[in-house]
């Protein structure tokens, strides 16, 4: 679990946005696979070109997403926020505004339909989150 400022501070030692997109492919590949049971369609992330599986379990009153793409860099992008929300209570999830993406430049360097997924991700995790309040 890292904070949305250690997030920050990774990126800023990358040069240029290619080393970016491979650090962001590269967390994806570190994504726990989810079991295929949970592939399924009431799991799947509305909003996203790719495929995007999330789930969540409540452990000891913090909320534990896990989550599985079929895209590479959707994987890392998914790896990035649930590096941020998963294993925090509701009340910090909820008020976590993920000022991350304009900070490491996220906001300008993906695609319409990337950057609709990943709003649709937060916007996800935020109503697991409320659902919890």
């Amino acid at each position: 679990m890292k904070t949305q400022q250690e997030t920050i501070q990774d990126f800023e030692i990358f040069e240029d946005w290619m080393e970016k997109y491979q650090y962001i492919i590269d967390l994806g590949k570190e994504l726990e696979k989810l079991d295929d049971a949970d592939k399924i369609d009431a799991n799947k992330l509305q909003g996203c070109q790719s495929q995007v599986w999330i789930i969540h379990e409540v452990k000891e009153g913090k909320i534990i997403f896990k989550a599985e793409s079929d895209a590479a860099i959707v994987s890392g992008l998914v790896a990035l926020v649930l590096s941020i929300y998963s294993g925090k209570t509701p009340q910090e999830i909820t008020e976590t505004e993920p000022t991350f993406i304009a900070e490491i430049g996220l906001d300008k360097h993906l695609s319409g339909t990337r950057s609709n997924g990943l709003a649709s991700l937060l916007a996800k995790i935020q109503e697991v989150a409320k659902n919890y309040s």
